[in-house]
């Protein structure tokens, strides 16, 4: 029997080629979009992406989760895909006929004196959006039926296809169009569109994507079992109320920086430099959203064998330790990481410790939550986001008019910390895991310390020498944890599940 750590770890390798490589693609999409466009005219494409994120949540109200708890459980798993399948596409027509018919208004309340959101920029984030919803489940099945590599290349094409096209407009026709060049590429570009050809090609990418999952769309019955649809329904609507918790923890400060700073003009330049420096992080998203991917079906398949929760805690432990490689990866090279976005975006780079600190929490969050999607009890997941979203605005709402995006970072943390200790105690009370807890203190502990130590040589004025000696603080990091943990490491060599044999 093969070890089962090995499979999630390599599914979530596989899934990473779906999410690594996509974020990467759009990763180098922000030194293109920050030297085009201004800060202000760059908040337009961090605010409205900030929207479709946090209205994501209302269009799929958590049925990718809800169709995993029943394709695990029930039989006639055709049935569970019929159902959830309908259902969105369903849902997914009403939110947006909803949205068309005030497109116009939205993109008149949305527009500051120095960035206009036109109606066509709204439009196409709804037919986004609605996109998205439709390949939510048949992207869930690939999950359930084990085919990461089919998921990862399909994610990837997407990207790939949005990647080009963006690629396209603006560093191609956009370039043509401002040099007065009379040719094709510059006639294709119309400067009233501008950054809203993401958008557009994000639209385009989604349409082939749909294209390429006909197989899964298709192998669809439309009929919709109502019984089952209720039981759904009644697992799914906490996970709304977290999913949209989640979403204003993750992007209400993009969007409540400029309800709540007073100038309406350097409001809209803090959205772009505070979205553009959020990108630095994105190493360590990239990895929570890979894991996350392959964890869930993982965790749910796992639930009814004995020893489930020290495999759980295992896996928590090196997630752990691994986030806390990529939080001083970032951080250790970020004097020549910065230069992916433009100069003018630098100001907002002293946000990325305390954004990759608040992602590691998310990360943890995410480990925890199987305690209250196993048992069933997903209200208590809704209680945890409800919390975070309280202390996300709360702390908004107070700081952002004296210290802009400085104050969102600080409540991002402040959040997901608080999620993150809440959602422990409440788990050990409920469905109770024996975390390693001291070993993961002690590994942050020490890779806070290590960054603590690179400050003290920051104003180093040779900038190899700065980065060498940084780079060799992470090698102690790596050191002191393979010496620690070289033991528990060779057991994954064992077609036993090392979490089987002792308690992590």
């Amino acid at each position: 029997m093969s070890n089962p750590l090995k499979k999630l770890a390599g599914q979530t390798v596989v899934y990473g080629l779906g999410t690594i490589l996509p974020r990467f693609l759009n990763y180098f999409l922000t030194p293109i979009l920050t030297r085009a466009f201004l800060p202000a005219e760059y908040g337009i494409n961090s605010e409205l992406y900030a929207y479709i994120s946090f209205l994501n949540v209302i269009f799929t109200y958590g049925m990718e989760t809800t169709f995993f708890n029943f394709n695990a459980k029930l039989e006639n798993k055709q049935d569970v895909y019929n159902t959830a399948f309908v259902s969105l596409i369903a849902s997914s027509i009403v939110f947006s006929l909803i949205l068309l018919i005030f497109a116009s208004t939205i993109g008149n309340v949305l527009s500051t004196p120095n960035a206009v959101y036109p109606t066509q920029f709204i439009t196409w984030c709804i037919f986004i959006m609605a996109s998205d919803a439709m390949m939510s489940i048949p992207f869930a099945k690939l999950r359930a039926d084990s085919k990461p590599l089919q998921f990862s290349m399909l994610k990837l094409f997407n990207v790939v296809v949005n990647f080009g096209l963006t690629v396209f407009f603006i560093s191609f026709c956009k370039k043509a169009y401002d040099q007065c060049d009379d040719n094709f590429m510059a006639s294709l570009y119309d400067p009233q569109i501008g950054i809203g050809y993401c958008f557009l090609s994000s639209l385009i990418a989604n349409i082939f994507t749909l294209l390429l999952l006909s197989k899964q769309i298709f192998s669809v019955q439309l009929a919709i079992n109502t019984e089952l649809l209720k039981k759904m329904l009644r697992y799914t609507w906490p996970l709304i109320i977290l999913g949209l918790a989640g979403m204003v923890n993750e992007t209400l400060d993009r969007i409540i920086l400029k309800k709540l700073m007073i100038d309406k003009s350097a409001a809209q330049e803090a959205q772009g430099i505070y979205g553009a420096c959020y990108k630095i992080a994105i190493l360590m998203t990239i990895f929570i959203q890979a894991f996350r991917f392959a964890a869930e079906p993982f965790f749910f398949g796992k639930a009814k064998e004995k020893d489930s929760k020290k495999t759980y805690a295992f896996v928590m432990k090196y997630f752990v330790i691994f986030c806390l490689l990529l939080f001083l990866g970032t951080l250790m090279n970020l004097d020549w990481i910065k230069y992916i976005i433009d100069k003018p975006y630098w100001e907002g780079l002293k946000v990325v410790p305390i954004l990759l600190l608040a992602n590691l929490c998310l990360g943890v969050v995410y480990n925890l939550s199987i305690w209250y999607k196993l048992s069933g009890q997903t209200k208590y997941g809704a209680f945890i986001s409800v919390a975070g979203a309280v202390i996300t605005i709360v702390i908004n709402v107070i700081f952002v008019p004296a210290y802009s995006y400085m104050a969102c970072a600080w409540a991002t943390l402040a959040a997901y910390g608080g999620m993150m200790i809440l959602s422990y105690f409440w788990g050990q009370k409920y469905f109770p895991i024996n975390y390693n807890v001291r070993a993961m203190t002690v590994y942050a502990a020490l890779s806070l310390g290590l960054y603590l130590v690179s400050l003290t040589y920051a104003d180093m004025e040779s900038l190899p020498v700065k980065i060498l000696l940084n780079n060799l603080l992470i090698g102690i990091f790596v050191w002191i944890i393979y010496k620690l943990e070289i033991s528990n490491l060779k057991k994954l060599n064992s077609d036993v599940d090392p979490a089987f044999k002792s308690n992590q």
